[in-house]
C-alpha cells in the first residue's frame, strides 16, 4: 500500500525492487509480498505465523532476517471502553523493511504517522520509530480510559444511573487494562532484546531514543496497574452506594412497619369475639379508637423524623 524509499516516495501500488532499500507498509496477506518472501527462502510455516493473529509478541533473528511482532491497541467499534489488539509484523532483511498488519486502516495510520517523523535513517532507527508510534498509540488509549473512569466516578453518585451499563463499562475497562499491562511487559522485553542486537555504534547512536521508549513503557505498566486498582475502587464504591441505598430502603420499610405495628395491636384487640367488651356499647368508642390510632401513628412518625429514619 505504501512504499518509502531513500527519496521518501510514497506509492499505492507496491513494487518491490531488488537491491534497493525500501520501507514497505502493507497488509499481511498482500500477494506480492507473500510471493517475494517465498522467493527469498521464507518457509510456508513462517508466512502462516505472521498471518496468524494468535501469534504472540516476539523477536527472532537469523543471518538473513529479523522478525519483530508488536501489538497495535485499537478502539472497539461497538462497546465503550473495550479495546482490542492486532499484530504489527516487522520483517527486516538486508535492503527491505516490511511493516505488515491485518487491517488496511492500521497500515494507513502507521504509514501516515511514520511519514511525518521519517528522517531517512538506517533500519534500526526505523525499528525505533515504528515501536514508538505503537507505544504512543497505547498511551493515547490509557489517557482515554483515565478520562472515562473520571466520568464513571462522577456518574456513580447519580440516582438515575444505569447500573448495568456502569458495571459493563468497569468490566471492559478492567479487561482492557489487564491486556495493556501484559502486552506492555512483553513488548518491553522484546524491544530491549532487539536493541541489544544492534551493532555497538547504532546502540550508542540510538541510546537516548530507546531510553525514551523504556520510560514510556514503564509509564504504561505503572499507569495501567494504577487504573486497574482504580476500577476496583470504583466497583467497590458502586457496590457500597448500592448497599447504602438498599439499607435506606429497608430502613423506610422498617419505619412504616413500626408505625402500623401498634395500630395493628389496637385493632386486633377489638377484633376479638368476647361478649363483654365495655367499649363496644360506648357511644364514642369508635371515635376514641380513631383518636388513639392517630395519636400513636403521629407520635411514632414525629419520633422517626427526629431519628431521621424517614
Amino acid at each position: 500500500m505504501f512504499i518509502f524509499t531513500d527519496k521518501l516516495e510514497k506509492n499505492q501500488d507496491i513494487k518491490i525492487e531488488e537491491n534497493q532499500k525500501q520501507i514497505i507498509f502493507s497488509t499481511v496477506k498482500n500477494e506480492k509480498i507473500i510471493n517475494w518472501l517465498k522467493n527469498h527462502g521464507f518457509p510456508e510455516s513462517f508466512i502462516e505465523d505472521i498471518q496468524s493473529e494468535d501469534q504472540s509478541i516476539t523477536y527472532e533473528e537469523t543471518e538473513d532476517f529479523k522478525l519483530l511482532i508488536l501489538k497495535y491497541i485499537k478502539f472497539d467499534e461497538e462497546e465503550n471502553l473495550l479495546y482490542d489488539d492486532s499484530n504489527v509484523v516487522i520483517i527486516i532483511t538486508k535492503d527491505k523493511f516490511f511493516v505488515l498488519a491485518e487491517e488496511k486502516e492500521i497500515v494507513t495510520e502507521l504509514a501516515k504517522k511514520f511519514e511525518k517523523r521519517y528522517k531517512n535513517q538506517e533500519f534500526e532507527y526505523v525499528t525505533y520509530l515504528i515501536a514508538d508510534i505503537l507505544i504512543d498509540n497505547t498511551i493515547l488509549i490509557i489517557d482515554v480510559i483515565d478520562e472515562a473512569l473520571e466520568d464513571l466516578e462522577d456518574s456513580i453518585f447519580h440516582e438515575n444511573i444505569e447500573e448495568d451499563e456502569l458495571q459493563k463499562d468497569i468490566y471492559y475497562a478492567r479487561r482492557t487494562l489487564n491486556r495493556i499491562s501484559k502486552v506492555t511487559i512483553q513488548e518491553k522485553d522484546v524491544i530491549n532484546r532487539a536493541y541489544n542486537r544492534f551493532p555497538p555504534t547504532i546502540r550508542k547512536k540510538l541510546k537516548y531514543e530507546f531510553i525514551d521508549i523504556n520510560e514510556h513503557l514503564k509509564y504504561l505498566i505503572n499507569e495501567s496497574r494504577t487504573l486497574l486498582d482504580r476500577t476496583g475502587y470504583l466497583l467497590n464504591l458502586h457496590m457500597g452506594i448500592l448497599s447504602t441505598r438498599m439499607n435506606k430502603a429497608m430502613q423506610r420499610l422498617a419505619a412504616i412497619s413500626l408505625i402500623f405495628l401498634p395500630l395493628t395491636f389496637v385493632v386486633g384487640n377489638y377484633g376479638m369475639n368476647f361478649k363483654y367488651m365495655p367499649e363496644l356499647d360506648w357511644k364514642y368508642g369508635y371515635l376514641m379508637v380513631w383518636i388513639v390510632n392517630l395519636t400513636l401513628a403521629g407520635g411514632i412518625f414525629i419520633w422517626l423524623k427526629k431519628k431521621k429514619w424517614i
